[in-house]
C-alpha cells in the first residue's frame, strides 16, 4: 500500500456495522485506504476489547507508517454515551490523537452533509437518534431481535410468524406468508415455526436472513405479509415521534440500512406513515456510504 503523504493530516473514519464494517482513511484529499471486512469478532461491551479489534484493524489497513491526526468511529451496539467514551478512551491507548466513539446511527446525519436531523437505520434491527439543541445524543429502538428492532429484518420476521400463527390459530388455510416462512425455516408446518425462532444460535441474524420471504409474499398478494410491512414502517416512523417528543430537531430523516434501501415497499410505507404521524419531517435516503460520516466527525477534530 502507498505511503502517507507526510505534509497532510491522516483521518480515519470507520464505519462499524452489524454485519460489515468500513474504513476509510484520507491524507489531505487523498484517500489512502478504503477497505471492508465483517464484523466478526466486535464486542461493543467490552471496551479494551473492542478499542483492540479497532487498533488491530487499523493497522492491517492503513498505510505503512501512517499515524492517524484524528480518528472517528461509529460503532453498531454501542448504546450509550457512556460506553462509547470508554471504547474512546480505551482507543486512546493504541492511538496519540483525537478520538470519537458514537453509535453507528449518528454517522448518518453528517455523511448526508447536515448538522442537525434524526438518523435511522433499519438493517437487521432498528435505531434512530438524534441530538438535542444542547448537543445531548437521545437515541431510541435497538433493543434487539427478541424484544424490539422493529421495522428491521429480524424484526419483521418475527411479526410475520406471530401474524402467520394467528391466522393459524383462526383456522385459515396457509398463505403465501406462510408457506414461505415454513420453507425458509426447513419445517413442516406453521406450528413449528416457533421452536424454529427459538433454536436460532443469533436471532438477530438468522432471523433476519429470511425477511426477503415476507417482502416475496407481499408481492405474491399475501395481505399478512403486506400489514407486517405497513406496521414495520408505523413502527420506524414511531422512532422519529419518540425523538420529535424529546425534544430532539426532525424536520430531515436520514435514512439508511440494508432492508429499508433494498426494499422500497418499507421505505414507502415508513413516509407514509411519517407523513401522518410527525407533520413537516422529511426522509432522505442515504446515498453515500455511512463510512463518509465518520471521516466528516474526523475531520472536525482535526
Amino acid at each position: 500500500m502507498q505511503d502517507t503523504p507526510h505534509s497532510s493530516p491522516l483521518v480515519v473514519g470507520i464505519d462499524v456495522g452489524g454485519t460489515k464494517t468500513h474504513l476509510r482513511a484520507f491524507a489531505g484529499d487523498v484517500m489512502v485506504a478504503d477497505h471492508v471486512r465483517t464484523s466478526s469478532g466486535w464486542r461493543p461491551h467490552d471496551p479494551v476489547a473492542a478499542a483492540g479489534w479497532l487498533a488491530a484493524l487499523a493497522a492491517d489497513t492503513l498505510p505503512t507508517g501512517g499515524r492517524p491526526s484524528a480518528f472517528a468511529v461509529g460503532g453498531h451496539a454501542c448504546e450509550t454515551p457512556r460506553q462509547c467514551g470508554q471504547i474512546r478512551t480505551a482507543l486512546q491507548l493504541h492511538f496519540d490523537a483525537p478520538a470519537l466513539v458514537v453509535g453507528d446511527a449518528e454517522l448518518l446525519v453528517p455523511a448526508a452533509g447536515l448538522d442537525k436531523g434524526v438518523g435511522l437505520v433499519a438493517g437487521t434491527g432498528s435505531v434512530a437518534v438524534g441530538r438535542l439543541t444542547d448537543g445531548s445524543a437521545v437515541q431510541v429502538g435497538g433493543w434487539g431481535a427478541v424484544l424490539g428492532d422493529e421495522g428491521g429484518s429480524a424484526g419483521l420476521v418475527r411479526e410475520a410468524v406471530r401474524a402467520v400463527w394467528a391466522a393459524h390459530d383462526l383456522g385459515e388455510e396457509p398463505d403465501a406468508l406462510a408457506r414461505g416462512l415454513v420453507d425458509a425455516f426447513g419445517v413442516a408446518e406453521v406450528p413449528a415455526l416457533g421452536a424454529a425462532l427459538e433454536n436460532a444460535k443469533s436471532a438477530s441474524a438468522e432471523w433476519g436472513w429470511h425477511a426477503p420471504v415476507v417482502f416475496a409474499a407481499a408481492r405474491a398478494g399475501s395481505p399478512l405479509a403486506r400489514a407486517v410491512i405497513d406496521e414495520g414502517g408505523r413502527s420506524l416512523a414511531a422512532l422519529v415521534g419518540q425523538l420529535a417528543s424529546r425534544g430532539v430537531p426532525v424536520d430531515d430523516v436520514v435514512v439508511a440500512g440494508s432492508t429499508i434501501l433494498a426494499q422500497p415497499v418499507l421505505f414507502y410505507a415508513f413516509a407514509a406513515a411519517l407523513a401522518e404521524s410527525v407533520p413537516g419531517a422529511r426522509p432522505w435516503r442515504l446515498e453515500v456510504p455511512p463510512v463518509e460520516g465518520a471521516l466528516a466527525l474526523a475531520r472536525s477534530l482535526v
